[in-house]
């Protein structure tokens, strides 16, 4: 096997406004093919049964762009709450460039959304028209009653299936009850039914219509990925020294005698390019359109299971391994990579910990910087935003420290529904007796009657008069 270096991009050249030819890949069989099939259930199944989900009486998962709120089971973050979206994102690009450092473009084959619902597609598609050679013969076929009727209940399964999809969408963002209730009166308003309509076409489109133009042409993962390649990096490869040179036989030689006349392992029997999504030929050696799906392998092992030959001419391997080489998991790029995630993964689940769902934000009137009272006392006006980011409402009382016979001068006890805030007036009185300097530093506490937990202080100046020397 060529270098990686050397064979990322293998092949004819392609122009690039050629016309596009269909690719219909051919339903395949394998210990592959089950694990990718039962990745595309379990990531459907969460995708649509995750709106339906129910936590403390309210939707699970709920983005509630109006209010600003995210829901995630027992987590509800604010705008305030970024952070939190900063390190998942960076968790995420870790994880993927760890794995494909390691082992390739597996997120692409198994994982990807694009991946996933192309897999749905095609298995309707097939449902309908049957498998690939049915297909063609379906395509070059004049229209009739029969085609006629197949390609409609193709794309009516498809516009349902998508129509399904943006529905669901939409019910991460307004709770799905609401929505179903709204769609069932027609009384859906503007941007529900924009959302709607838009993610279902996109839906449609992409996995049903472009399929692997997608991975080929609009992914930037494909562009990008083989800067975390190396040769202990895990590949689909064609064996050539064992497959070379192809052609046909019949199972009347043996397989030594055949190796004696030239010919390698591999018949030449194409199944391998049937089968694939993007229409390679991996015997050309590493391409970027390759996802790693490993359909190629299933195929080309039933094949060498017939010929009565060892499986592998097609597999998973590295090019460290192909050479008799150790793999190394443990090299530059994967203990880069993985210490970032490790380290943001850390910080995440601690700050996710350690976060107290109380926030007070604390604004000086600055109409008056002071007043004195009828006492003589000086005073200073506060407004206290209380954020209950809870799940459920409490009730707080507010105290003062830092100053020496300050005195409050507010209500004793706010209460706070959940997800709310509101805005709360003090007063501060202090004696002058015991105002060492013009301004001077206090604090002011927030704290939960019936969750001590819940406490949070923050610092406030304290305006006064200049002291005479």
């Amino acid at each position: 096997m060529s270098k990686a270096s050397d064979t990322y991009i293998v092949g004819d050249e392609r122009d690039l406004y050629e016309k596009r030819k269909k690719i219909r890949p051919k339903k395949v069989s394998g210990r592959f093919n089950t694990l990718r099939t039962l990745s595309v259930w379990l990531l459907l199944g969460i995708y649509y049964l995750g709106p339906w989900l129910t936590w403390n009486g309210r939707q699970a998962i709920l983005f509630d762009l109006p209010a600003r709120q995210f829901h995630i089971f027992g987590l509800t973050l604010w705008p305030q709450d970024f952070i939190f979206l900063t390190l998942l994102l960076i968790i995420a690009a870790m994880a993927l460039f760890f794995f494909t450092s390691v082992a390739g473009r597996l997120w692409c084959g198994y994982a990807c959304p694009q991946t996933v619902w192309t897999q749905a597609f095609i298995w309707m598609e097939r449902l309908v028209e049957g498998d690939r050679n049915k297909q063609v013969k379906l395509e070059k076929q004049k229209w009739n009653a029969e085609k006629i009727w197949k390609k409609f209940a193709k794309h009516s399964l498809w516009i349902v299936f998508a129509l399904f999809t943006g529905y669901t969408f939409v019910g991460y963002f307004t709770p799905i009850k609401e929505l179903t209730q709204e769609i069932l009166t027609f009384s859906t308003g503007p941007w529900e039914t924009f959302w709607v309509l838009f993610y279902s076409f996109a839906t449609w489109g992409n996995a049903g219509k472009l399929r692997e133009q997608v991975c080929i042409y609009m992914c930037p993962y494909a562009r990008f990925q083989s800067s975390m390649f190396d040769k202990d990096t895990l590949i689909i490869a064609y064996d050539e020294k064992r497959g070379e040179s192809r052609g046909a036989r019949k199972k009347d030689l043996s397989q030594a005698e055949y190796n004696e006349q030239g010919l390698g392992d591999c018949i030449d029997c194409m199944q391998c390019v049937h089968v694939c999504p993007t229409g390679i030929d991996i015997r050309d050696g590493l391409q970027y359109e390759c996802i790693a799906c490993a359909a190629c392998i299933d195929v080309c092992d039933q094949v060498m299971e017939k010929m009565g030959y060892e499986k592998g001419l097609v597999r998973y391997t590295t090019e460290h391994r192909d050479e008799g080489k150790d793999v190394k998991l443990f090299r530059g790029r994967t203990i880069g990579y993985g210490s970032i995630l490790i380290l943001a993964s850390l910080i995440f689940v601690a700050s996710v910990w350690f976060r107290t769902p109380l926030e007070l934000d604390i604004i000086k009137d600055r109409n008056r910087l002071y007043m004195t009272n009828a006492e003589g006392y000086i005073e200073n006006i506060y407004k206290l935003r209380i954020l209950n980011k809870d799940q459920k409402a409490h009730q707080y009382t507010i105290s003062i420290s830092g100053i020496d016979e300050a005195q409050y001068q507010g209500p004793a006890q706010v209460t706070v529904q959940s997800g709310a805030a509101d805005t709360v007036p003090i007063r501060v009185a202090i004696d002058p007796y015991h105002l060492k300097k013009s301004s001077q530093e206090l604090t002011i506490t927030v704290k939960s009657i019936d969750d001590e937990s819940l406490t949070v202080s923050e610092p406030a100046r304290f305006i006064s008069p200049a002291r005479r020397r």
